[in-house]
């Protein structure tokens, strides 16, 4: 089985093949492990010689620049890395971050000769049949490949990636030893922390064998297109298949600014604010509607266009969640903002933090403690970063692990709010978060979501007047909201048979303590009334009324006439 083999006939992620691979060739495997050592312990005995010195402060720059020079020499594994931490300004210091942000699209290009030999090997003819220009010169440089600028013969201007050369054995070798540092490591580590530590190195290297297959990025990026087809913020360019191949991508050229050019975004009069909602609400569609999702959101492969929207132009890494996984992520905001940490405790084990056997009675105090702390006085002083530290003291004391799938949406999340807090340092994703899924839960599109509705304004079997009035008032934040969509679909499901179990519930709450709660009715009128004219309203109730039969009529009299018979008392 030679290096060929694997490197290059191996289209996928094969672990047990690597481990048979790399068993009997240890010179490699060594010769790999001593490079980094030799890079990175150059690096740290820098670092504190500048300290023995009182060099540190004057040698900063040299030591950031001379860290992006390593991780660049090691190759796409570590480049990886590195663009994750170059999206987090409150994790890495200044001087670091600005070095590591070169990592997006400013690495050493590879000879141009063998990028132009691969575009014709892999398209199966000359240069200048392909395209009819093309910049001699790549415009940016990936870790996984490099990008040139290109205009076909009927006149589309496109850009065009092909991918650097030799990559699968580079890769092979680098997630064979992350795989034994994994299961090394595992042992040393608490039971939580090391459980599934080689599963998420799987997942990692599953997910870099997919990017480097670029028939499916341009599926991907199809797919995503379908799923935001009817949201003009989002743009995502159109794949020329005729031009694309394993190795070489043609897709539609994308005229923008990237997200951390905010001088650029600035001056083209951009809201820097309105891009953060876009980027924060485009990312909970993902996980919570669409269940497909953007693995590597850096700011490499996000830019703003000059109309304002948001441009997603690299589609190699995605991961797809299930109904359920999406469904039980709903519940766990919903429980969060309920505080029902028994439920919330229940959703962990559904989604794999918690083992499926696991005591979960001396985990609530725990997560009631942490997580309240974490919320602080005012839901809006939350952020996910807040969660995730938060989240991690817990980890060393209960039986908490991350699922493989998880440490993808985990980074996903943490890149997101890490480019927002690029664009605005005071930027809380509650603010937007909260209105998208408060929109989601009034519009109550599917019946998982009208439950999720219920459980969130009945606790302990009592309505939650306040709730509702704040569900209105935040989804009203955004101005595209229209309630008397809402309005409809509420009186209509409110009539349905599904429906019999809110009436009921109503009714005890417009009587209980046998009084009727007109100052709560009231107040929540007076929050809607400027939104329900009388001509809307009329439309309204006769949409919700238009298939409304005879018998369903009768099974909701009784209810009525209980209620005028309160509250004639």
């Amino acid at each position: 089985m030679g290096q060929y083999q694997i490197g290059q006939e191996n289209r996928r992620y094969n672990p047990e093949a690597l481990v048979k691979y790399f068993r009997f060739r240890p010179w490699l495997v060594w010769g790999r492990i001593l490079t980094i050592i030799w890079f990175f312990s150059g690096f740290v005995l820098g670092m504190k010689s500048d300290e023995w010195l009182g060099k540190a402060e004057q040698n900063q720059p040299l030591r950031a620049t001379q860290l992006r020079k390593i991780i660049t020499r090691l190759g796409p594994t570590f480049i990886k890395v590195g663009q994750a931490l170059s999206t987090r300004p409150d994790l890495i210091r200044k001087d670091f971050l600005e070095e590591l942000i070169k990592l997006q699209d400013q690495l050493p290009p590879y000879s141009n000769a063998i990028a132009f030999q691969t575009i014709e090997k892999e398209l199966g003819r000359p240069l200048e049949e392909v395209y009819s220009e093309i910049t001699p010169n790549p415009v940016a440089a990936a870790s996984l490949g490099q990008v040139y600028q290109a205009r076909l013969h009927s006149g589309e201007e496109v850009a065009v990636k092909v991918q650097r050369p030799n990559l699968r054995p580079v890769l092979n070798l680098d997630l064979y030893l992350m795989r034994w540092a994994a299961g090394w490591l595992a042992p040393w580590l608490p039971l939580n922390l090391g459980h599934d530590l080689q599963t998420i190195v799987d997942e990692f290297g599953t997910k870099l064998f997919e990017e480097i297959d670029y028939f499916n990025e341009g599926r991907n990026a199809e797919k995503f297109a379908t799923n935001f087809r009817d949201d003009p913020r989002v743009k995502v360019p159109a794949i020329y298949w005729r031009y694309t191949s394993d190795r070489v991508l043609t897709l539609e050229w994308i005229n923008g600014f990237k997200l951390t050019d905010t001088q650029s975004i600035k001056q083209a009069g951009l809201d820097q604010n309105k891009l953060i909602e876009i980027g924060v609400t485009s990312g909970l569609k993902q996980l919570l509607e669409y269940g497909f999702f953007h693995a590597d959101p850096h700011p490499g492969n996000l830019f703003a266009t000059v109309d304002g929207q948001m441009a997603y132009i690299d589609f190699g890494m995605m991961d797809q969640l299930t109904e359920e996984m999406k469904e039980t992520l709903v519940d766990a905001l919903v429980h969060l903002v309920n505080q029902d940490y028994i439920e919330l405790a229940e959703d962990y084990v559904k989604l794999g933090f918690l083992a499926p056997n696991t005591d979960i009675r001396p985990i609530v105090p725990a997560l009631e403690a942490v997580l309240t702390n974490a919320m602080g006085a005012s839901v809006s002083s939350l952020n996910f970063k807040t969660i995730t530290d938060s989240f991690s003291e817990l980890m060393y004391e209960y039986p908490f692990r991350v699922p493989a799938k998880f440490a993808l949406i985990i980074r996903s999340l943490v890149t997101q709010e890490g480019i927002a807090l690029s664009l605005n340092p005071d930027f809380k994703i509650v603010e937007v978060a909260y209105p998208y899924i408060a929109k989601r839960l009034l519009k109550g599109e599917t019946p998982p979501l009208r439950r999720r509705l219920l459980n969130l304004l009945f606790k302990n079997g009592k309505f939650q007047w306040e709730r509702l009035e704040d569900l209105i008032a935040i989804a009203r934040a955004d101005n595209s909201f229209d309630l008397l969509p809402t309005a409809q679909m509420g009186l209509q499901f409110l009539l349905s048979e599904e429906g019999q179990y809110l009436r009921q519930q109503l009714l005890l709450a417009l009587t209980e303590d046998d009084r009727l709660h007109t100052a709560e009715v009231q107040s929540l009128w007076n929050l809607i009334k400027d939104e329900l004219q009388p001509n809307r309203l009329f439309d309204v109730a006769l949409g919700a009324l238009s298939d409304f039969s005879k018998e369903r009529t009768a099974a909701i009299l009784p209810v009525f006439n209980a209620f005028n018979g309160k509250s004639g008392k």
